[in-house]
């Protein structure tokens, strides 16, 4: 696979290690060769560097199997999922997960990524259920496109939300930006 060919999300081998793409850039400067400027996330100690690959450089692409889990429970150091098919159970460590963790609710099913049936991160749905657990009253001057107001979640994360929302109230969010989406229904 050539460096032209890299995606966001993907996850190559690069030096040794495991790394997924966060962003890359396809650049041709005027009369020089292409190159791709790639942001990439180590897996294993969770640095982010950039990265300048010229076109044809090879890219080692990492295989990556994928399994739906259930999220079980966390002990303090680690996180426990099961397997839906076989019912097997694996620990995921906080720094496997990253940011992910916060997101995790009990029942909750998600896509856990395996390298050499190792598990070394999950992949959040797109869109996530949400209660809202604390936000300001609306003001009856605001109109919807007035500027958005924080919500805290049942989970502790803040969101910024449209001024009609109320507390008590389920929205759908973007859990990948923790964006607004919705009203859930």
């Amino acid at each position: 696979m050539q460096a032209t060919d890299i995606r966001k999300g993907m996850v190559i081998t690069f030096n040794g290690d495991l790394c997924r793409v966060m962003e890359f850039r396809h650049h041709t400067p005027g009369n020089l060769r292409a190159m791709v400027q790639a942001k990439l996330r180590n897996m294993r100690t969770g640095n982010q560097f950039e990265h300048r690959f010229r076109s044809q450089d090879p890219i080692e692409p990492a295989y990556i199997a994928q399994h739906e889990m259930e999220y079980l429970y966390s002990d303090g150091h680690a996180h426990h999922f099961m397997n839906t098919e076989n019912y097997e159970q694996v620990e995921i460590s906080e720094e496997d997960l990253g940011d992910a963790a916060a997101w995790l609710a009990p029942g909750v099913k998600i896509q856990v990524q395996f390298h050499d049936s190792k598990p070394i991160g999950v992949e959040l749905p797109k869109t996530i259920k949400a209660k809202i657990a604390s936000t300001e009253p609306m003001v009856k001057s605001s109109t919807a496109s007035a500027s958005y107001k924080p919500a805290t979640l049942e989970n502790g994360l803040t969101v910024l939300v449209p001024p009609f929302v109320t507390e008590g109230e389920e929205i759908i969010i973007d859990p990948s930006e923790n964006r607004y989406l919705e009203r859930a229904k």
